[in-house]
């Protein structure tokens, strides 16, 4: 098989056994990698806000805290609110919930807040069914065979069309490797492809990673034409679109060499555009490996990057944006805390030296 990396011919999509690394097939096009994702939709009844109306995008991690602190609090990702239904009390709200989503066995009155602000609180939920719905396959278009799979598809049983788990790898315009995604695939049809000839139209169905959310879908496109080659190409984005970026910046960053830095090295840091969190940690990539550089997403994660690196000093400028808008924010469980203050801890514990301008 010709493995064109150059996805004009057919290898921005590779698909790859897991187990034992040999290649099924590469192709250029992949129907089903974007999507709206399944989300989980709760209605709370006796709705109070705190503050503005909630509507539309309400947050990447909003927490629900029970009042009578007899549970931990539960999370919805991506967060969005489809307002109040006229003539009623009750707020919608839906979200990822696949792991720690509100149980339905709670009653009782929960608050909620985005990481930032209280939004409101309500008396009681309920959790709203979805109707059912059939997940798209997963279709690769212009796929270049390997030899494996080409004797599976001629064999045509059952069993060999069962891929088991098989990782899906993604590439930018250059090659290079920008995210990869897991999972398990059965062959359901292919046909001969209008791409070529020797192409096929592989189309998959089984247990499927969630779909890239639409809303991340110019984040992709501007990811997958190559690494950004200027500082600051995030700064226009809104928070929800913030985050899309930072998750491209750590995946890509998974597997990378880690280069150390001599001592003494000095960084710095523009502050103009840190308005948020995923901004903080963009900002701190890139000041410590250039354009579209990581260098955390989390606490935890800025910690992990500083441990083994020599002592450096680090020019941060207009820090006060940053303090204004990150020096009061919520633990999961609504307590306020100071997140600039300790992001300025992790790096003095990991050996870097901050001066605040």
């Amino acid at each position: 098989m010709h493995e064109d990396r150059n996805h004009r011919g057919h290898g921005r999509y590779t698909l790859t056994e897991t187990e034992h690394g040999h290649v099924w097939g590469v192709c250029a096009v992949a129907d089903g990698l974007f999507g709206e994702p399944r989300r989980g939709t709760y209605e709370l009844y006796g709705w109070v806000p705190e503050g503005a109306e909630v509507r539309g995008w309400t947050g990447s991690r909003v927490r629900l805290v029970p009042e009578d602190g007899t549970l931990d609090p539960w999370l919805l990702e991506d967060a969005e609110s489809l307002g109040q239904h006229s003539g009623t009390d009750g707020l919608v709200l839906t979200g990822l919930d696949d792991y720690e989503g509100p149980p339905d066995s709670h009653r009782g009155s929960v608050r909620l807040h985005d990481g930032r602000r209280w939004l409101g609180s309500c008396r009681e939920f309920a959790r709203v069914l979805p109707p059912e719905r059939v997940e798209p396959p997963l279709v690769l278009r212009g796929l270049a065979q390997g030899d494996e799979l080409r004797r599976r598809l001629m064999t045509g049983t059952r069993r060999a069309l069962d891929l088991e788990e098989a990782a899906l790898e993604i590439r930018d315009d250059r090659g290079e490797p920008l995210a990869e995604r897991l999972l398990w695939a059965t062959v359901s049809a292919w046909r001969p492809s209008a791409r070529g000839a020797d192409l096929i139209d592989l189309e998959l169905s089984g247990r499927f990673f969630a779909p890239v959310p639409e809303h991340a879908r110019p984040v992709w496109d501007r990811w997958l034409a190559g690494p950004p080659e200027t500082p600051g190409a995030w700064a226009g984005l809104d928070t929800r679109q913030r985050g899309a970026w930072l998750d491209l910046v750590r995946e890509r960053a998974c597997g990378g060499v880690h280069r150390d830095r001599p001592a003494g090295h000095a960084y710095e840091l523009d502050g103009r555009q840190i308005t948020d969190v995923p901004g903080l940690y963009l900002a701190l990539g890139e000041a410590a490996n250039g354009p579209g550089g990581y260098f955390g997403g989390c606490l935890d994660a800025l910690a992990d990057c500083l441990r083994g690196t020599s002592a450096a000093t680090l020019l941060w400028r207009d820090a006060a944006i940053a303090r204004s808008h990150l020096s009061r924010v919520l633990t999961p469980d609504g307590q306020p805390y100071d997140l600039f203050a300790d992001v300025l801890d992790v790096l003095a514990e990991g050996g870097i030296r901050a001066t605040l301008t």
